[in-house]
């Protein structure tokens, strides 16, 4: 009886270990959401407004220190276009991110400050209303390059808040061959928001 009761702490000492070790988690986080403006060839002038949006991801561990995230982004803002010799026109997007990255972190008592790199998708949608003066503007699905550093402070041992600068080099989105610039920018999207660990 003594020898099954040992056996059962063990395993379950072990059990709980593992599930310290695999750990999950997923966050929502508010977003700004700021990209420069761009200037092409032809000429033709971007000048995207500022603008806030939100994001969620989830984050599997893989050891203590290193981990896998997906990521999902939405936001909306203007697009402004401007050439030599036509007046400003204007594109309400709608921008979404869809991303995945390894995450190397590391943990300093209840701080945990990490870094990731990536790489996904940013799809410029237009929305047809008064806000999109461009009446043959289409979607635009962009792939690019995430990078990204922050800190989570932990909480409890099931809450942490996260806070993280986020960038993503990708192309310029264009919405038709007149306001082309074949540039790529930098979006660049600083964020805090709440992680729940299960």
């Amino acid at each position: 009886m003594m020898k099954m009761m040992v056996l059962g702490a063990l395993m379950l000492s072990a059990a709980a270990g593992y599930a310290q070790e695999s750990r999950q988690d997923v966050s929502i986080s508010g977003t700004g959401v700021f990209a420069p403006g761009v200037h092409g060839a032809n000429p033709v002038a971007l000048n995207p407004t500022k603008t806030g949006g939100v994001l969620a991801s989830y984050r599997y561990m893989l050891t203590p220190h290193s981990a896998l995230e997906v990521n999902y982004s939405y936001a909306q803002n203007s697009n402004k276009f401007s050439t030599s010799n036509e007046p400003v026109v204007r594109v309400h997007t709608l921008q979404q991110e869809f991303s995945a990255a390894y995450v190397y972190s590391r943990n300093y008592h209840n701080y945990n400050p990490f870094v990731e790199g990536g790489t996904g998708t940013m799809i410029f949608s237009p929305v047809r209303d008064n806000g999109t003066t461009i009446l043959d503007s289409k979607r635009n699905t962009n792939i690019g390059a995430l990078f990204g550093a922050g800190v989570a402070y932990e909480i409890s041992p099931s809450f942490d808040i996260r806070a993280e600068y986020r960038g993503f080099l990708v192309k310029a989105p264009s919405f038709n061959d007149t306001y082309k610039t074949n540039r790529y920018f930098v979006v660049s999207t600083p964020s805090i928001g709440v992680a729940y660990h299960f």
